[in-house]
This record gives C-alpha cells, structure tokens and sequence, in this order.
C-alpha cells in the first residue's frame, strides 16, 4: 500500500486471487468433513465453547507442524517448476495419515481443487499437476494444490500456509454449528483467535526441514477410528 492506505496498481486482484482460491466459499467438498469434530463430540472431548477453541487450536497446530511444513516445502519447488519434487512430497503427506478417512478427506479436497483450479485460472503449471493426478501418478492431496495454485498466482508461501490454516479452523468451526449448541458469533470471536496464530505457526513450520513433518496426533487418530464405526454420521470425516 502507499501513503494514503491505498492498494498498489495489481495488489488488488493478488489478494483477490488469495480470498478466490484459500477461502471456504470455494467448492472443494470441505463442508462434507468435520475435521474429527463429530467424533469428538460424540466423545465428549469437545464440550462446550471452551474445549471447542481449545481442539480447534491442536488441530491447527498439529496441521502446522504436518501438511504445513509439506505446503511450504512444496510451494518453493513448485515455483521452480519441478512438479517431481512436488509429487515427492504428496507421497509423503499422504503416508503420514494413519486414517482412511482422513486420507480421503485430503485426496478429495485436493483433487478437486486442483481441477477447480486449472479450469478457472487455466495456469500450465496447475494444468500439469490435475494431469499427474487424474493419471495416477501422484495421490493429490490437499495441501499440494494449494501449493501449486498459490505458486502458479504468484502468491506467497505464507499466503498459501494462511489459508491452509484458515481452512482447518474454519471447518471444525462451521461443523460445530451444526453439531453443537453454538453461535455464529461465537465461532467468529473462536476463528479471529485463531488467525492471530498464523504468523507464528508459519514462521516455525518455516524453519523446520520437510524431515521434520510430523503429525503426531493420537487422539484425532482415535476419534477417527470411532467414526469409521459410527452408526450415525453426519459427516464423512
């Protein structure tokens, strides 16, 4: 911005291009999943506003420290253009989701965003990794779309990990209005917490090397494995 507050000549069609491709209004299928809330509920894990905010931020940090250093990792070599590096990469965020579910949910989510993606922006650099994936050479998952549909927009590594991050508070938030006795106003007050977050998970997932992915989380596994057996769902995750 200059002087007066005023968005630089193509800033703006950048963050437009940000609030288009990161935001939830984007129809990858996210609405379908709950992100784990549903079991937790069921569980009684997540209670009431408290214990949601608090699994909201675990989930965010454990996302941070897993598909986030992935996301970032990916994002450099996809603005380098190296889709191999990339396809490394989905490999081992996929291998590291011990759920079914939980695998699917990225598959899905990140093969329709990739084909989303090629067909609104028409990028060749997203054209070749729809193709890899519709091919069957790479699993496709969430987090590597987002890295090469920021990459191919020019947008940032940090922009591309904000709306990841965004995207996992803001489903565990919008599932809980409709699985508990919970606002919108609420989950708003929860969802701006949350935000306030994102530089410094960002900044640490940063630092790590892609080694360092973990996603040490044994309790969102559990919940998981009880909502494979659930006899009533309401979501697919």
């Amino acid at each position: 911005m200059n002087g007066h507050g005023e968005t630089r000549s193509g800033e703006a069609a950048r963050l437009a291009r940000l609030l288009q491709f990161g935001e939830q209004a984007f129809p990858v299928g996210g609405f379908a999943f709950s992100n784990g809330l549903e079991s937790a509920i069921q569980t009684r894990v997540v209670r009431d506003a408290a214990t949601l905010l608090a699994f909201a931020r675990t989930a965010t940090e454990q996302a941070a420290t897993g598909d986030g250093v992935a996301l970032i990792h990916a994002h450099r070599a996809a603005c380098d253009e190296n889709l191999d590096e990339v396809a490394r990469i989905d490999a081992l965020v996929i291998a590291r989701k011990l759920s079914s579910e939980h695998r699917h949910m990225s598959t899905r989510m990140g093969r329709k965003a990739a084909e989303l993606s090629a067909q609104v922006a028409g990028e060749s650099l997203i054209q070749a990794w729809r193709e890899r994936i519709e091919s069957g050479a790479t699993p496709g998952s969430y987090p590597m779309a987002l890295a090469v549909t920021f990459a191919s927009q020019s947008l940032s590594a940090r922009e591309a990990f904000l709306a990841h991050h965004y995207g996992v508070a803001s489903t565990i938030l919008s599932s809980a209005i409709r699985l508990m006795r919970i606002g919108h106003v609420e989950t708003q007050a929860m969802l701006y917490k949350l935000g306030g977050d994102a530089d410094r998970l960002h900044d640490r997932a940063a630092a790590l090397p892609l080694g360092a992915m973990r996603s040490f989380a044994p309790m969102t596994e559990v919940l998981a494995a009880v909502h494979v057996k659930a006899h009533v769902r309401l979501f697919m995750n």
